[in-house]
């Protein structure tokens, strides 16, 4: 795949790389269905905590199961162009399982982070990156930004 969206294979050569070249990684994931300014801050953020910031994006089927069949709302090759267009992202890959644990055992991050409605001990990858010296870390959010709220709201204002 071109730019910064990779195969997981690519992923990992590259990966190998920048640990030679004594590059921090941070990793996160999530649906980003609906790009707005919360995801902007806290990929920011995120990217803020090391050199490179690697994205994992849920593919369409594990964002229906996430988020009901419904959604998502942009399929995962537009999401994931979406994504590769912001500077504070350096790599992404698209993955279908119901976690990011394989990824992140793949990538092996100096930070894991997630969004602040996660506990960090709950965070899937968490005993992994400790045990590995790592970070695990919840980024606050941003009040007033969600998916879920602007397609409701969307939907209430009758504009379709």
């Amino acid at each position: 795949m071109p730019g910064k969206i990779k195969t997981k294979k690519e992923l990992k050569d590259i990966i190998s790389s920048l640990n030679k070249q004594g590059k921090r990684i941070v990793f996160t994931n999530g649906c980003f269905d609906i790009l707005h300014y919360g995801h902007i801050k806290y990929l920011q953020d995120a990217k803020g905590l090391a050199d490179v910031l690697v994205l994992g994006l849920n593919s369409d089927s594990s964002v229906k199961k996430i988020k009901g069949p419904a959604r998502p709302i942009n399929k995962q090759l537009d999401r994931a162009r979406v994504l590769s267009a912001l500077s504070c992202v350096d790599y992404l890959t698209i993955f279908s399982e119901d976690t990011p644990l394989g990824l992140i055992r793949l990538i092996q991050p100096d930070v894991l982070v997630k969004g602040g409605d996660w506990q960090t001990e709950k965070i899937v990858g968490a005993d992994f990156v400790k045990a590995r010296g790592g970070k695990v870390l919840a980024i606050p959010y941003i009040k007033g930004y969600s998916t879920t709220k602007l397609i409701n709201k969307i939907h209430s204002s009758r504009l379709f």
